[in-house]
């Protein structure tokens, strides 16, 4: 599999942002990846480069969090967001708090990264009938927390 680094580098981006909720940091993160993923030549030409750039931004998410004191998740909307947006915006990222930590993760590579499940299975080691059972059941958590607070009918 060849790896298109300017279609990945948004998404680990992403990935480290939604570990963070720091741009700075998330930006800083993913820049540190791809230079362990090139460093690292011997493994970066074989097997799963895809599953091991996510691995070593996992990691390195981690290890962010063990160095430095978490700060408050500052959320960042465009000027031109409309009031329902914002709220729904809102109203998602307080629902995905009360979710499990690895529920969270498998519906950021899926929706937010649009990884496939088999994608998904390589990263997480994962079997694609595990993944897409957990990915349909952290959906459907979301969709009842979601209903709970009354913003869905």
């Amino acid at each position: 599999m060849s790896l298109d680094i300017k279609e990945q580098y948004d998404k680990i981006y992403n990935y480290c942002y939604f570990k963070t909720g720091n741009a700075t940091l998330a930006e800083d993160l993913t820049q540190e990846t791809f230079l362990r993923f090139f460093s690292q030549g011997t493994y970066a030409n074989q097997g799963k480069p895809l599953a091991y750039l996510y691995t070593i931004a996992k990691n390195l998410c981690i290890d962010s969090f063990k160095n430095k004191a978490v700060e408050e998740i500052q959320i960042d909307y465009p000027a031109q967001d409309v009031v329902g947006q914002t709220e729904l915006k809102l109203s998602v990222r307080q629902a995905l708090r009360t979710m499990m930590q690895s529920d969270r993760e498998l519906l950021l590579l899926r929706y937010a990264n649009e990884l496939s499940v088999s994608q998904i299975s390589k990263i997480t080691g994962q079997s694609r009938f595990a993944v897409y059972r957990k990915t349909k059941a952290a959906l459907a958590l979301l969709k009842t927390t979601m209903k709970e607070e009354d913003f869905f009918e």
